[in-house]
């Protein structure tokens, strides 16, 4: 199992994590793409659905979990970040209701060693 940091939030956002709780938390076991944002957003991807793992350009206004259509972002800062897609599509959960995930777009500090350790081929699947 790999544990891939996720940028550091800017200070008011690290406190208002501590507060609420939430652990932001992205791995990448032999079977699964495990991301969770505290209780706000959790999903457990098995590695044989990513078809696709880019860059994603440009920043993010918006931290935290946010999603439309099976699209989600899930992030601690609003650059740098990578799109991971997703076929057959996921199950998710946000604040406890569940969700569709098609794609994530997640922030990541090391998008090169996220993406390498993603798509590995000695895990199986």
């Amino acid at each position: 199992m790999s544990a891939h940091a996720m940028p550091r939030p800017n200070p008011f956002m690290r406190v208002l994590f501590a507060v609420l709780l939430v652990r932001p938390r992205v791995e990448v076991t032999d079977e699964a793409l495990v991301v969770t944002l505290g209780w706000g957003f959790s999903a457990t991807v098995p590695r044989s659905s990513v078809v696709d793992v880019v860059d994603e350009p440009g920043r993010r206004l918006s931290i935290g979990a946010h999603g439309w259509r099976g699209r989600w972002l899930v992030n601690t800062a609003g650059a740098p970040l990578v799109s991971v897609t997703l076929d057959p599509v996921a199950r998710g959960r946000t604040l406890g209701f569940p969700v569709t995930v098609r794609e994530l777009v997640l922030s990541v500090a090391d998008r090169d060693a996220f993406r390498a350790d993603l798509l590995r081929t000695d895990a199986p699947g």
